[in-house]
Formats: structure tokens, C-alpha cells, sequence
């Protein structure tokens, strides 16, 4: 195995228990690949072909509003599984803009090499099914904040949450922060 991939396979095996053989074989398939910093990894009307896990660095989704004001929906932090699922999983174009925040080192894999896995190794189907099922469960939360939280309340569980997320060296703008995780 290449020692360049241990944070994926150590990823994918917090994920779901597997053998190191197994974890090491679909941590095969992804391919690293660098971004520098406010660099596009798709862009609203493209057609997601990427799934991505971040090892390092921050990347930001963003859309429009109805008066044409980005709108960031998400941040990523290192550790993450990063994708736009409707798109990449129906082959429609995307209603969102995936930026990086910093420099940033990712493994992607490619849709057709995903599809391949999924299809043919029952263990990479739970992986992705997994991941389906933490992004849904981050999604509620955050949806149930909107109706549950006031925005005091959001802001203050958005602030500890990127507190242990963002490192001193790292700074990401506050605007993007401050409508990030919690819908506004």
C-alpha cells in the first residue's frame, strides 16, 4: 500500500470496519490530486463526476440566492467525504458552486470507477451508504436548528463546531462561516 494513502484508509475504516486488504483495495482506486486556494471543483450547470475525501485544507458549497447573493450551504473540514449527491449520483447539472477555501490535497475518485466498486465490492456499497446516511443526519440537524434554535443559539453551536474544526493557521472569512452549517 502506499503509505500516501493511510488517512483514506483510516478514513474508510472509521467509517465501516474492514480489513486492511479491503480498505487498502478500494483506497486503490482514488487518485490524489491538489487544489490551490478559491479554486472551482465544479461549478452550478456542470454534472458532478468527482467524489472526494479531504485530507487536508477547507472547501466551501455555495449557491445563489433569488437576488443573485452567494449563499454558502456547507464547509468541509479535513476528514471529509465531499460531493454533490444529487448531481453526481442522478448525472443531473448541479444548483451549486464547490470552491476550495485554502490549498487544499484530496483523493478523488471518478464516477465510473465508483460505479464499478459500488457494484462489485458489497463493502464499498455500505462505505457509500454510510456516508449517504451521516450527510442526511447532518442535513436534519441542521434543518431542525432552523426550526428549533434561535440565532443566537445556531451561531453559538456554529462557532464551537468550527472552533474545533479550524486550526490557528487557517482563516476561512467570517461571512462564510456565519451561513455555513446552520442555513443562514
Amino acid at each position: 500500500m502506499n503509505e500516501d494513502r493511510k488517512i483514506l484508509t483510516n478514513f474508510i475504516q472509521q467509517i465501516l470496519p474492514l480489513s486492511d486488504h479491503l480498505a487498502n483495495t478500494i483506497a486503490g482506486y482514488f487518485e490524489i490530486k491538489e487544489f490551490g486556494k478559491n479554486e472551482f471543483l465544479l461549478k452550478q450547470g456542470q454534472i458532478s463526476n468527482e467524489y472526494l475525501f479531504l485530507e487536508t485544507g477547507f472547501i466551501r458549497v455555495f449557491t445563489y440566492d433569488t437576488d443573485g447573493n452567494e449563499v454558502t450551504t456547507n464547509i468541509y473540514s479535513p476528514n471529509s467525504m465531499v460531493f454533490e449527491p444529487a448531481s453526481f449520483i442522478k448525472r443531473t447539472p448541479t444548483k451549486e458552486n464547490i470552491q476550495t477555501l485554502t490549498d487544499c490535497t484530496t483523493w478523488i475518485i471518478k464516477n465510473d470507477a465508483f460505479q464499478t466498486l459500488f457494484h462489485s465490492v458489497p463493502e464499498f456499497r455500505e462505505f457509500g451508504r454510510a456516508n449517504l446516511v451521516n450527510g442526511f443526519i447532518d442535513l436534519k440537524e441542521r434543518t431542525l436548528g432552523m426550526i428549533n434554535l434561535t440565532a443566537e443559539q445556531r451561531q453559538a453551536v456554529k462557532k464551537l463546531a468550527s472552533l474545533k474544526k479550524i486550526t490557528r493557521r487557517t482563516v476561512i472569512p467570517a461571512h462564510f462561516l456565519a451561513c455555513a452549517r446552520c442555513g443562514f
